[in-house]
């Protein structure tokens, strides 16, 4: 799965370098054969101001599915967007 597809499917993951849970989401969204873009918000800090936007979370990973901000690995939530926005 290539990580710069995200425009075709909707998905991003923002995530940090250190955190072992975002890694995860992403491992999880491979597995379904989800392209995503990934989104360093420890590197990128207008990603992250965003995030905390949108989500009022400071943590990560979260995962942007269309419009739906789902903050931390919720596999059900995540699995249950994805069918939402017929990407599964």
């Amino acid at each position: 799965m290539s990580e710069e597809k995200s425009a075709a499917s909707g998905v991003t993951v923002y995530s940090t370098s250190s955190c072992p849970w975002c890694v995860k989401a992403k491992e999880y969204l491979s597995s379904l054969n989800v392209a995503f873009q990934a989104v360093d918000v420890g590197v990128d800090r207008e990603a992250a101001k965003e995030v905390v936007q949108k989500t009022r979370q400071r943590g990560v990973p979260v995962v942007k599915i269309g419009e739906r901000y789902i903050v931390g690995f919720d596999q059900d939530a995540i699995k249950s967007a994805l069918k939402e926005e017929a990407l599964i």
